[in-house]
């Protein structure tokens, strides 16, 4: 089986990728199409993930695989949430991570909480959707993953990997190895369900 990795960004497409392979489905890179991602104009992850799918199917002609994902965190009214990646904008209009994070850190400053020992409770969520152009089908999977967000740790992963330690970790997800974080990510927990159905 071939599916499209629906995303242009980079970190995704390797993790769905390598979740993907190891239950032997073929993963096409959408990078070769030069496609240019569709706005995101839904109120969830789940209305997002079936804009993305839909469009990279119809757009390619294959079964398209989208996942929108992002951090929510409790006392900053779960933001960023759904616009995990257009806060991560900076001025000059280039996703600055690191910018991001002292933005996070001074509006949990202003709520009155810190990184180092009043944590803010957050989680991960990742939606991913399976959509079908050949028969217009479409399904939606969650995952979602419980944290603290901390001062910035370690080298890997992507995103917002950094400030996210998992309750009962002592590692963000930074500082994890790719295949640990491939073992509990909020990515897998939705992964699980993915498979579940591919393998019926």
């Amino acid at each position: 089986m071939k599916i499209l990795i629906a995303t242009n960004n980079h970190g995704k497409f390797s993790e769905i990728s390598d979740l993907l392979n190891s239950i032997n489905i073929y993963c096409l890179s959408p990078f070769e199409f030069n496609l240019i991602e569709p706005e995101e104009t839904g109120q969830t992850f789940a209305e997002n993930a079936l804009i993305k799918a839909k469009y990279y199917a119809k757009a390619t002609n294959n079964i398209a695989l989208a996942d929108d994902s992002g951090l929510c965190i409790l006392p900053l009214h779960n933001q960023p949430g759904i616009h995990s990646a257009r806060f991560a904008l900076d001025e000059t209009g280039k996703k600055n991570f690191p910018w991001a994070f002292k933005k996070i850190e001074q509006q949990l400053i202003s709520a009155g909480f810190d990184l180092e020992k009043n944590l803010a409770s957050a989680y991960f969520v990742c939606n991913l959707c399976l959509y079908n152009p050949f028969s217009d089908q479409a399904i939606n999977f969650e995952g979602r993953l419980d944290g603290k967000i901390v001062a910035p740790k370690g080298e890997n992963g992507f995103g917002y990997d950094a400030i996210f330690l998992r309750n009962g970790d002592n590692l963000t997800f930074g500082q994890l190895s790719a295949t640990q974080k491939h073992s509990i990510s909020h990515r897998a927990l939705a992964f699980l369900q993915l498979k579940k159905f591919l393998l019926i």
